[in-house]
């Protein structure tokens, strides 16, 4: 077999690299590509030296190709130095008159394809596709958060904060695992903790939906315990007036603290059925940070949004 351009050291973790990522020739893609692809998914990178678009590509390729663990593989084939083969595949519909160019194939055919230096969040999504298309299952990293999310869930939150912390030491930037080791340290109640993962999140996923959504239930969480502490006089207070609304609200923020939602909800809903304009619309813009922070696809959060439609539609 031919030397790789820039082949590693011979350690255990080059020997790995170099079966999963391989610089390619028209010689070798029988081999490296069509036959090796009835086994597994091959990506087949095609780029030139003059290419910038395909220089900024490649690490990021290479980072998520070697986080599979071996279940695709990825091949570079440098088309000004195999033009005989790039000519054979523009014939078959491969448009590589624009690079970077991106193939997938699998069982010896051309499965998908993209253009372009996408960002990373893409093109993982673009190999999980791949993956779930031949059979391949997920990649780790999403493996882990799964788990760890289905640990969350069970009441297993030191579990879930331990796989969360694994997927930000292969992926600092993978908002959904910041999202769910703050809300791990929330359900752990370490408010310092949660709020020190907040601050550590890097900038550019700071306003990620996951993030942002976890932001909210640490700022609800502090905002609730503040509340209970006064619990005795807020419900003085709506005992003497039950049109109280600002009462009414701060109980909400307790009820959702103590995790009981639905009557966290149900105590705003109050508000807004009686005066949605209250305070320019507090009580409707408390229940949404509620929505954030439960996430969308909560039962609380559904539940309580058809009321809150109900309501503001009628």
């Amino acid at each position: 077999m031919e030397q790789l351009i820039g082949q590693p050291a011979n350690t255990p973790q080059a020997t790995q690299d170099s079966a999963i990522i391989k610089d390619g020739t028209q010689a070798t893609f029988m081999q490296d590509v069509l036959e090796a692809s009835r086994s597994v998914p091959v990506l087949v990178d095609f780029w030139a030296e003059w290419c910038g678009p395909c220089k900024q590509l490649a690490p990021t390729l290479e980072k998520i190709v070697k986080a599979a663990n071996g279940r695709v593989r990825l091949v570079k084939i440098d088309i000004e130095a195999n033009r005989s083969l790039a000519a054979q595949l523009a014939q078959v519909g491969l448009p590589l008159q624009s690079i970077p160019l991106v193939a997938a194939f699998w069982q010896g055919q051309i499965l998908d394809l993209f253009q372009g230096a996408l960002p990373e969040s893409e093109i993982k999504k673009f190999v999980e596709n791949l993956l779930k298309s031949s059979g391949g299952g997920t990649l780790p990293a999403t493996e882990r958060l799964n788990e760890a999310d289905t640990a969350l869930e069970a009441g297993q939150p030191d579990a879930a904060a331990e796989l969360y912390s694994s997927v930000i030491g292969e992926e600092p930037e993978n908002p959904k695992a910041w999202g769910g080791l703050i809300r791990a340290m929330l359900a752990l109640d370490d408010e310092d903790a949660a709020t020190a993962a907040l601050a550590d999140v890097p900038a550019k996923i700071a306003q990620a939906p996951e993030v942002a959504g976890a932001r909210a239930a640490l700022e609800l969480k502090k905002e609730g315990r503040a509340a209970a502490e006064a619990m005795e006089g807020i419900q003085a207070r709506l005992d003497a007036n039950p049109d109280d609304f600002e009462a009414r609200c701060e109980l909400a923020t307790a009820l959702n603290a103590a995790g009981r939602r639905e009557d966290a909800a149900n105590e705003l809903l109050h508000v807004i059925r009686a005066d949605r304009e209250w305070k320019d619309g507090a009580a409707r813009q408390q229940l949404l940070r509620f929505f954030e922070a439960w996430g969308n696809a909560d039962p609380a959060t559904l539940v309580a949004r058809r009321r809150l439609s109900s309501i503001l539609f009628s």
